[in-house]
């Protein structure tokens, strides 16, 4: 379907009862991801499906169980467990979210986020604002996430929609209608990297509009268990910006750019890295990547055996 089709043939969300479908890809967090899952409770608007993509049962605790809620099972890696849960979404939903395991929606997340659909039908991806994000820290506790949620009382009154590069893998909305088609690259392989970027640039690419939005907020806990090592981490640093160029999902200045500013990064903080970040480790991966990519080897996979 072209988008002059789709927006002929689509009708304003709120003409009708949107359903909401809420995916949580997770592997080895059972802890912090059923009281994760747990908090989409306090939604304003709640989704009618909430699936859990994982590898084993040691991944959901007592999840299998919770209402409205399904646990799928497959291979490991954040593209393929997403893939696996899209697989899954019933054909008359509307709304597909997919959230990571320690991210913390404020009470209007989802409400916020239809709002942003409705204002334009062009509009096929969303992402939020995250007011506090562990993945540049040590982490926050789940508790801690929720004290600075506790905190944010005033959600902007205003709804600014700006275009963006790409959504932030933590927190992405799509409306269904547009993706039907559109899985995550699956060369991208462990932690991704870069993936929700090549998805965003996928959608762009086909005329959709991929916007950030101010008044859908939430912390991402940046919870380090289950993290993928740091040279694998830092090999993919190289590797995956460049290989979305070839693909075009992202535009080479901001390849270099993410490229450059990591592999900066890197070489500086090894000296003195932070206890939760293995510098050496990505140091050493980053190096792997520039001679792959020197010699014309755009292999993302790669990752997975170093």
């Amino acid at each position: 379907m072209t988008i002059e089709q789709h927006l002929e043939q689509h009708l304003p969300l709120t003409e009708k009862q949107p359903k909401v479908c809420v995916i949580f890809p997770t592997r080895g967090r059972a802890a912090v991801l059923e009281r994760v899952v747990a908090f989409v409770d306090t939604q304003t608007v709640k989704p009618d499906l909430v699936i859990v993509s994982c590898v084993s049962d040691e991944d959901v605790g007592n999840l299998a169980s919770r209402p409205g809620l399904r646990v799928i099972m497959g291979q490991p890696g954040s593209t393929v467990q997403r893939n696996h849960a899209l697989d899954q979404v019933p054909e008359d939903f509307d709304v597909v979210i997919i959230l990571d395991d320690d991210f913390l929606m404020h009470p209007t997340w989802i409400a916020q986020v239809l709002r942003a659909f409705d204002t334009d039908p062009a509009i096929a991806c969303v992402t939020g604002t995250v007011i506090a994000d562990g993945i540049h820290g040590p982490g926050y506790s789940f508790e801690e996430g929720c004290a600075i949620l506790a905190r944010t009382h005033e959600v902007p009154k205003h709804l600014n929609v700006a275009p963006t590069g790409g959504p932030y893998g933590c927190n992405m909305a799509f409306r269904a209608s547009a993706i039907v088609d559109i899985r995550f690259d699956e060369r991208l392989v462990l932690y991704g990297w870069q993936e929700d970027r090549d998805f965003g640039g996928q959608i762009w690419n086909r005329g959709y509009r991929v916007v950030r939005i101010n008044t859908a907020l939430g912390v991402h806990l940046g919870v380090k268990r289950g993290r993928v090592s740091g040279r694998k981490l830092g090999y993919s640093q190289v590797i995956n910006p460049l290989y979305l160029v070839s693909k075009k999902t992202m535009p080479m200045r901001d390849a270099l750019d993410h490229v450059m500013r990591n592999v900066a990064s890197n070489v500086v903080r090894s000296f003195a890295p932070e206890p939760w970040v293995d510098r050496r480790g990505r140091l050493g991966g980053n190096l792997i990547g520039l001679w792959d990519f020197v010699r014309g080897r755009l292999t993302p996979e790669r990752a997975a055996r170093l």
